[in-house]
């Protein structure tokens, strides 16, 4: 007994894609549909959203300590 494969709509245009290996471009119908969608992530149209719930400073590093002022001699 065979089940009928899963079918998906193409992100892009709607159509109804086979989700099975054999899918070249799947999620998408065609290369064009995904071309169109990878093209709308360049120029910004879909978006990652961010939170703003963290309280703590924008940075990718550890915070910048003051350097301490040497003692005088």
């Amino acid at each position: 007994m065979s089940s009928a494969p899963t079918r998906v709509a193409c992100p892009t245009c709607g159509n109804s894609v086979e989700w099975v290996p054999e899918s070249e471009w799947r999620p998408f119908c065609s290369e064009r549909c995904k071309i169109i969608d990878l093209g709308a992530w360049a120029s910004e149209k879909y978006r990652v959203p961010i939170t703003e719930d963290s309280d703590e400073p924008e940075s990718d590093g550890p915070p910048i300590e003051p350097p301490v002022p040497k003692a005088a001699k």
